[in-house]
């Protein structure tokens, strides 16, 4: 087994862009399935986060920021490369990513530009003839698949396990030394930590289980079946819906989320680490920390578990930016433009001085962090193709709206529409689809939705894993045209 952790010097190439004291550190930090409900300044009393509330209170907090593709495979592809899922190729079932656009990753360009690039945790995806990209960082503490919360049956984390034996505090400690032996050679770093928790097996760090013991919590106001009859029987047919009986959601509310905010929780003390050493080596006022999660999780909410499908608890998650050297750090700033998860990269390449790179979707929050009102999306696509064929859909969220149309049919249901009003109706409690007065709203967000199925179909990567779904998903074609293309929905 190579050594992982071990030092690469870089001759520094400024590119144009300025020297290294001028370039900010970068920390991306990712949790993996987090929603906004586990985060205390997100509107949660009930949940322990002093760290990402202190964060948040320092930076911006983003109200509107999703995961276009709500499952972690998908949404790494989306982070790396800053392009929609239907151009990375990228997810269960489909595919790798291409080698070609992990050259033209965020980690791949600021190593080209001087920065030293340390990846650990979850990876994620997996790049044509690279793998897991051990030998594309300096410093490397990932792992394939899914990781495991023993530090030690993760290889290149093992050298922690002592001290650390729960991985969530190992990835916390991955980062303090990074951060100390960037210092050392006086280069810019980016970190990029993806923390396994909360994703399950749920495996709460017991050092904490203190926190939550004994604990109740109030449930959302659209929890339970009752407030998921008014969504699609095809949203249904998946997995998320029997887990809120499997998991535990309908019975043992309290303790399930007790151990899912506990998991939270030691991210949360990681985090704070992480801030105290960027203090202790005097790089804090020039390092820039990005904390948000791959995707969100129901927990319950309409009577569903789990994540994937379109609505909020499960596309909508936390997003916090701090940057010191911004006129607006310090002032609790809350942004409510629309964002997503394919803004990291052209972001994350702003930051460092560098140009945006062609075919990316997304767009900087640089502008943003100067001025919330400024910036964001027009709209966004948020999109499934994960299995089960029903649960398949694409959905645009644009201004207060958000539109689905789940074109799957059989003798059970029928093709339909869900239109919900963010704004006043921010638990989706009532589709708008079929209400007179909501008819304008609901043509201009099939006009909206018609033209991002169109850049789908001009600009997917590979015709034969993304193709059929430019028909499936097609408003206007019958389902006797798309029994065909059943087969490729359904792997």
């Amino acid at each position: 087994m190579k050594i992982v952790f071990g030092i690469v010097l870089l001759a520094f190439s400024p590119c144009g862009v300025g020297s290294a004291e001028e370039k900010p550190n970068l920390i991306f930090l990712m949790a993996d399935d987090q929603n906004t409900l586990s985060v205390g300044c997100y509107g949660n009393p009930e949940v322990k986060t002093p760290n990402m509330d202190s964060l948040g209170a320092d930076g911006m907090i983003f109200e509107r920021h999703y995961d276009t593709t709500a499952i972690c495979m998908g949404s790494r592809a989306n982070v790396f490369t800053g392009r929609y899922e239907y151009k990375t190729g990228c997810n269960f079932g489909h595919g790798d990513l291409a080698a070609g656009l992990w050259a033209k990753s965020y980690p791949a360009l600021l190593r080209e530009a001087g920065y030293l690039t340390a990846f650990a945790g979850k990876f994620g995806i997996v790049v044509a003839g690279k793998g897991i990209c051990e030998e594309e960082f300096d410093f490397y503490g990932g792992g394939p698949d899914q990781t495991h919360y023993e530090t030690a049956k993760n290889a290149n984390m093992r050298r922690f396990a002592q001290e650390f034996p729960h991985s969530t505090l190992a990835y916390g400690a991955f980062g303090c030394e990074v951060i100390r032996e960037s210092v050392k050679q006086k280069k810019p770093f980016c970190l990029s930590i993806s923390f396994k928790a909360p994703h399950r097996p749920v495996t709460p760090d017991p050092r904490f289980d203190s926190i939550y013991r004994g604990k109740t919590f109030t449930k959302p106001p659209n929890f339970g079946r009752p407030y998921g009859e008014h969504l699609s029987k095809q949203s249904q047919q998946g997995r998320q819906f029997e887990r809120f009986h499997s998991w535990d959601y309908a019975t043992r509310y309290d303790e399930v989320m007790g151990k899912y905010y506990q998991q939270i929780y030691a991210i949360d003390v990681a985090l704070g680490r992480i801030r105290e050493e960027l203090e202790k080596q005097g790089v804090a006022k020039n390092t820039v920390i990005i904390y948000t999660s791959d995707n969100g999780f129901i927990c319950g909410s309409h009577g569903y578990g789990s994540k994937v499908l379109p609505m909020e608890e499960s596309s909508r998650v936390p997003l916090i930016i701090f940057d010191p050297r911004k006129a607006t750090a310090g002032k609790g700033l809350r942004c409510r433009r629309l964002t997503g998860n394919i803004d990291f990269a052209p972001t994350l390449l702003e930051l460092a001085g560098l140009e945006p790179v062609d075919g990316m979707d997304g767009r900087s929050l640089v502008p943003l962090l100067e001025d919330p009102s400024i910036g964001g999306h027009e709209e966004l696509a948020l999109m499934n193709t994960f299995p089960p064929a029903p649960t398949t859909s694409l959905s645009v969220v644009s201004g207060d709206f958000k539109y689905t149309y789940w074109w799957f049919e059989n003798d059970e249901m029928k093709a339909c529409e869900e239109l919900f009003d963010l704004k006043r109706d921010p638990y989706e409690l009532t589709n708008l689809a079929g209400d007179e007065a909501a008819a304008g709203v609901l043509q201009d967000m099939r006009q909206k939705y018609d033209k991002r199925l169109s850049h789908w179909k001009e600009e997917m990567v590979n015709a034969k894993s993304y193709g059929a779904y430019v028909t499936l998903f097609d408003r206007e074609i019958p389902m006797s045209a798309k029994a065909p293309l059943l087969k490729r929905a359904r792997r």
